[in-house]
């Protein structure tokens, strides 16, 4: 592979579209000698906001919030920041944006994995006659939930530029399609109605969405292994599958490594990221063995049901506080029984509401809140039930868990 193919498509000043990648919502503060790109800052806006701190403590695939040797969503984000990395810098691409991406596209992910995931998609079509999907749900966190001090400690959203956006909403690795060219238009990306509707507008986020296939299928098997999902003659079924070299030893290492040599030696500006004809078919058949072997495993039924349990009773505690719009008197109220979530929800929608409505003993704390205020005065309840699907999505395994245990003891 000629590095030099993709000189003049990478996401640099060399490429013709270069100022559109790096466009933002809003005018971003400036700091005296910014040394980094505004990809770079990016990366690092992401690395510090809230939303990535809690991906630590949610689901990839395993429930296990206790264990330190499952993989966490966080360990799924770094695994395909590296794989995404090592493929743009041989490939000639820009890593500070595959880095960027790759670092912030699971941040709309919801508490439970996937399996909380359908359960606020539930909800919101129940409620607000809408889809919820962790793609497109992380395009609206970064655009209006996640807030970062500038140096004027003025909270404002992450702002970021438009391809890491764009690579965000648009890395869903869920289909069977193994070869990626970028789409050519800028559009809307709250034109997005479906998961992978849409191409990134760029190499590198065709990269990132070529890479979070190729980190999860490796790094799944290794933990169903791990925890005995798997009996010796499904690893034999899958050593068949992979074809791998007599002798080796069915891992994360082994699975990545094959798949990331074979889409360096095979991408090309004409033909897009992508991996050979009989590679792609393998790992097609991986997933396949992933879907009937794990994910659909009888095991997970338990966690499915409790995932549902969890999340459904603290919405419905919340719920019932819209008090026909009066959402801080009805918080009040259940407050005095439940403490933490009301006391901790509350201070969530004070910095997301028209301050007409916030009760005065937080006015000190929401000064310092310039973001737009997405929930406005709750006339509409279905600003309150968005308030609450937000909240809910926002949480971590452990303290989803932590609240429920408050609900259950009263």
């Amino acid at each position: 592979m000629n590095n030099e193919n993709f000189k003049y498509v990478a996401a640099t000043e060399l490429n013709s579209n270069y100022n559109k990648y790096i466009e933002r919502l809003l005018p971003i503060y400036q700091s005296n000698g910014e040394i980094r790109s505004p990809f770079a800052r990016d990366y690092t806006r992401i690395l510090h906001c809230g939303a990535y701190r809690r991906l630590k403590h949610k689901t990839q695939v395993f429930y296990n919030i206790e264990s330190d040797h499952i993989c966490t969503r966080m360990e799924h984000v770094l695994h395909v920041e590296s794989v995404s990395y090592t493929i743009a810098k041989y490939l000639g691409l820009n890593d500070e944006l595959t880095r960027a991406i790759a670092t912030g596209h699971d941040l709309g992910h919801a508490p439970f994995g996937h399996y909380g995931e359908s359960i606020l998609n539930e909800l919101t079509k129940k409620y607000l006659g809408d889809s919820f999907w962790h793609e497109k749900n992380g395009l609206y966190f970064v655009d209006n939930l996640e807030l970062l001090p500038d140096h004027n400690n003025e909270y404002k959203i992450l702002n970021l530029t438009y391809a890491v956006r764009d690579g965000i909403i648009s890395h869903c690795g869920e289909r069977d399609i193994n070869q990626i060219m970028p789409r050519r238009e800028f559009i809307d990306l709250n034109d997005f109605v479906l998961p992978g509707q849409f191409n990134p507008i760029t190499y590198e986020g065709c990269v990132v969405k070529m890479s979070d296939k190729i980190a999860y299928v490796g790094r799944d098997i290794e933990d169903a292994m791990n925890l005995g999902f798997l009996e010796e003659i499904d690893i034999k079924e899958l050593s068949k599958i992979v074809k791998l070299k007599e002798g080796s030893i069915i891992n994360t290492s082994t699975i990545m490594s094959n798949l990331i040599l074979d889409v360096c030696e095979n991408s090309s500006v004409e033909r897009g990221i992508c991996l050979s004809d009989e590679m792609s078919e393998i790992l097609n058949k991986i997933k396949k063995f992933n879907y009937e072997h794990i994910y659909k495993n009888e095991r997970f039924e338990p966690f499915k049901k409790y995932a549902e349990m969890v999340i459904k009773e603290i919405f419905e505690l919340l719920y019932n506080c819209y008090n026909g719009g009066l959402v801080f008197e009805g918080l009040k109220e259940k407050g005095v029984h439940y403490p933490m979530i009301i006391g901790e929800f509350t201070n969530f929608l004070t910095k997301y509401c028209d301050s007409a409505v916030v009760p005065e003993k937080y006015f000190n704390n929401i000064e310092k809140f310039k973001n737009i205020k997405i929930y406005h005065s709750f006339k509409d309840e279905k600003d309150y039930v968005r308030a609450i699907i937000d909240y809910i999505a926002g949480m971590t395994d452990r303290y989803a868990v932590k609240v429920f245990s408050e609900l259950i003891t009263y």
